[in-house]
């Protein structure tokens, strides 16, 4: 089979779908493998690099797409990129299908499969897959050393002749992957972290990173689902915020995590919250790109409201484009592998991953 890595062609993207260690692993399991020209440019992977491992170069995306067996790729192609593909070709990426219903009737037009790397169930024997797992674990790293760039003051308690300085204060929403993350980034930087989140079962692994967790009464409202909430009423997150308001009014940083698949985002710092804050303080809504945590956020900008700077990068994990792309590639590489050898795709219709993950079939859709 042939297996092809278009250039990500969306706005502020720098990771590649394969990187060439991975590409050679497949090419040894017998998996013929190209790469359109310049795709790992910008995650700092030359063409010449990817020819070692074994791929093959291709100038034009038309080209590239007209013999594909499948297409590897980060973002959700564009309905114009699937009428490239061939009839009975199989496409891998994130597809966000619960939102994106114009892309899942392009690919049941053309003909395609298509398996969304967002939908792979959260089961243990999946987690080499877990592409959201390993795209946020770096967001909320590269969250927490954004928020102490643009922070005036250092993270940790400094005793000097001068004087001695406090520790910044941060406060995390939500305790997912990327907030466990930006929990264990802040404490290494030295910083006092307190921690929010609805599921009162992560308070044990927050403590256990050194947060102290803002105990939040759940009720009956709270719907969760392989790991996530997929569902919150008005009224929760009013109390929510009533509690939480001292401790963002306190705070020198706030980083909210907080989304619900196929939904927008909760909103949980409200104007007056931003009006509490002190001056010179920051938040970072991971969630901007969902409507935002936050509602004075703005998609892909950062400003300063009521003293305070507002991050709202829609796109953390592409700013660390090497890593990135080096777990994207081994998670979609061990999800090819699962479901398919160099001489097909086995369809296993009823094993549980080919059965979440799998959103068209032969032009069939299988959701909506």
């Amino acid at each position: 089979m042939k297996v092809v890595v278009p250039l990500e062609t969306k706005e502020r993207e720098k990771r590649v779908a394969l990187t060439p260690d991975v590409v050679k692993t497949l090419v040894q399991k017998g998996f013929e493998v190209a790469i359109e020209k310049s795709a790992g440019l910008k995650a700092y992977v030359a063409d010449e690099v990817y020819k070692e491992a074994g791929a093959s170069i291709v100038e034009s995306k038309q080209d590239l797409y007209a013999n594909a067996d499948v297409v590897l790729k980060v973002n959700p192609p564009e309905p114009s990129e699937v009428s490239l593909m061939k009839k009975d070709a199989v496409l891998l990426s994130f597809m966000w299908a619960a939102t994106n219903p114009e892309l899942v009737q392009a690919c049941a037009e053309q003909g395609i499969s298509a398996f969304s790397v967002d939908a792979i169930p959260r089961i243990s024997r999946a987690q080499k897959m877990d592409a959201l797992s390993s795209q946020s674990n770096l967001a909320g790293y590269k969250t927490v050393i954004m928020a102490a760039d643009a922070l005036g003051k250092i993270f940790p308690l400094l005793m000097t002749a001068a004087g001695t300085l406090k520790p910044a204060k941060v406060v995390i929403m939500g305790a997912g992957v990327a907030g466990l993350q930006a929990i264990a980034t802040a404490k290494r930087l030295g910083a006092v972290v307190e921690v929010s989140d609805i599921r009162p079962e992560t308070k044990e692994q927050v403590e256990s990173l050194g947060g102290k967790f803002i105990t939040i009464e759940g009720d009956e409202s709270i719907k969760t689902g392989g790991g996530y909430v997929k569902e919150v009423s008005e009224e929760f997150l009013k109390k929510q915020q009533a509690l939480i308001q001292k401790h963002v009014a306190q705070a020198d940083i706030v980083i909210t995590t907080a989304l619900i698949p196929g939904k927008k985002a909760p909103v949980l710092i409200t104007d007056e919250m931003v009006k509490s804050m002190k001056m010179g303080s920051v938040i970072v809504d991971m969630a901007v790109e969902q409507g935002g945590n936050c509602t004075l956020s703005e998609l892909n900008k950062t400003v300063v409201k009521e003293g305070v700077t507002i991050i709202g990068e829609s796109n953390l994990p592409s700013l660390l484009p090497m890593n990135a792309s080096e777990l994207y590639a081994k998670n979609i590489s061990t999800f090819l592998l699962h479901l398919a050898d160099k001489d097909g795709f086995k369809w296993e219709m009823e094993e549980e991953i080919t059965k979440g993950s799998l959103i068209v079939h032969k032009g069939e859709k299988l959701i909506g």
